[in-house]
């Protein structure tokens, strides 16, 4: 099922996987008002899509927007409060790159009215598939996990100091999902070697986590924040299958110890 705004891959377990940020796409006229740097979408999750593709072996719905961050974050509210407050970070329509560099040509910012439009015809139609596969899959099963899949740079200076530990899990302070699902998700971590983690670190979990979560009615969200030196080659943007297939390991053991 597909349409301008994003495709959907459905499944029939009560895995739904979101990945608000594995578009680049970004309309031709907009680019023209970017910075050049800007217009190549240096700040999507790459290849996260590809990451997760294995999930629909085991009836994940899977939901992936077409256009970039950069033309609207799908993982911030529409009224563009911060999720982090006194920290730097990046809003709806970003203004700034996680270089911290500006994403628009000075005087082409775009307007009160323009992000309005971009709220309507790009935001709400992928929100609205969200709740709509959460309605349905909590139907079926009477239970849903809402996965969060994002990616990015092992180091963003703009964003956090030093460099990123490989996992990083969001569940807003243990907020989003049962103390057990998380303590599963923390167990398999702390057995295995290969990958430093951490819970509800620099990033605690997004607009999506936070706002779909439902715990009393056995809605679970989880926000798994990957630095991009896990899977793919930084430098290149290159996927590496080797590295991604170690990855792909750790996450299936997620899935099967949750579900």
């Amino acid at each position: 099922m597909t349409d301008d705004i994003y495709q959907i891959h459905l499944g029939s377990s009560p895995l739904l996987i979101s990945l608000p940020h594995d578009g680049s796409a970004i309309p031709e006229a907009l680019q023209e008002r970017m910075q050049p740097q800007a217009r190549s979408a240096p700040d999507t999750d790459w290849h996260v899509g590809r990451l997760y593709e294995f999930a629909k072996s085991i009836g994940a719905t899977i939901l992936q927007p077409k256009y970039s961050r950069y033309v609207i974050d799908l993982n911030r509210p529409p009224d563009d409060v911060s999720l982090y407050p006194g920290q730097n970070t990046t809003g709806l329509c970003p203004m700034k790159q996680f270089s911290g560099e500006p994403v628009y040509l000075e005087g082409h910012w775009p307007s009160e009215h323009e992000i309005n439009s971009r709220i309507e015809h790009y935001w709400r139609p992928y929100h609205h598939a969200l709740k709509t596969q959460i309605a349905r899959l909590h139907f079926l099963h009477g239970r849903v996990l809402l996965w969060e899949g994002h990616s990015i740079k092992s180091r963003v200076p703009f964003l956090f100091e030093g460099v990123l530990p490989d996992f990083n899990i969001g569940t807003v302070a243990g907020a989003s999902c049962r103390p057990e699902t998380q303590n599963a998700i923390e167990k398999i971590l702390s057995e295995q070697k290969r990958f430093a983690s951490v819970s509800n670190g620099r990033f605690k979990g997004g607009y999506i986590t936070r706002n779909y979560c439902d715990v009393a009615d056995n809605i679970e969200t989880v926000q798994l924040e990957l630095s991009q030196t896990t899977y793919m080659d930084e430098d290149s943007l290159q996927y590496d299958d080797a590295k991604a297939g170690h990855v792909q390991a750790v996450i299936r053991k997620f899935f099967d110890a949750v579900l």
